[in-house]
This record gives structure tokens, sequence and C-alpha cells, in this order.
């Protein structure tokens, strides 16, 4: 079972059952199908960048940042479960975004997340 749990910073009007439904989807194509955990926040600019000061020493305002569960947590679980980490999307940033590319918010949320799925997964940039 793959439990994708989603907190809203604010009253953002994100659908966060369809966004962990879309994740868990996903997830499973990229061959998840395990017991699996995931975090995802959708947070505010002055959250983002205090993480992105934090976490990279920056005061950018990034659109989306990741963290796995072995960036932050070293405790070592008796299980089997796969806990991915969290993946934090600054909404504003998001927003701004889908509105210059012509988009929904919500399908540019989930690229977004779906973008930091990757990271977790091991994927990085081309």
């Amino acid at each position: 079972m793959i439990r994708i749990y989603v907190k809203k910073q604010s009253n953002f009007p994100v659908d966060a059952p369809k966004l962990k439904k879309k994740l868990r989807n996903f997830l499973t194509k990229k061959g998840i199908v395990s017991e699996t955990i995931l975090f995802v926040s959708l947070v505010g600019e002055d959250k983002i960048r205090d993480l992105g000061w934090r976490y990279l020493k920056d005061t950018n305002i990034h659109n989306v940042l990741t963290f796995s569960e072995a960036d932050v947590e070293k405790f070592v679980y008796p299980d089997t479960v796969i806990r991915l980490g969290e993946i934090v999307v600054c909404y504003p940033k998001a927003f701004e975004e889908a509105k210059k590319e012509g988009r929904l918010i919500e399908e540019k949320v989930y690229e977004l997340a779906e973008h930091g799925v990757k990271h977790l997964l091991g994927e990085e940039h081309n």
C-alpha cells in the first residue's frame, strides 16, 4: 500500500485526494508496489525561503524542494516500509508559473510533485 499524506500550510485550493491518486499511480508505474510512505507539503513563499536557507544556504524562492527520509531521519525502522521523504511545493510560485504557462494550477502542482518524486527515487536533471 502506498500512503501519501498531503499537508497544506494555508487553505490552498488543491484537490488533495486527486493529487494523492495521481502520485500513487506514478509511483506504481515506477515500480513501487510495496509498503511506501510519502509526504507532500504545500507551503507559502516564507516557508520555502526558510527551508532553502536552512538546507541550501540560499534565499531563492524554489518551486519545489525534496527531502529524502535518509537525509533527515537517522533512525532505522524495524520494518520493510519504504519512507521516501517529503516533497515541498511552493503554492504561490506554482501559481505564478502556471499562469505564465497558461496551465491549471492543479496541473502545475502535480508536475512539481512528480518532479519531486523523481528526485526521491534517485533521478537527476538531464
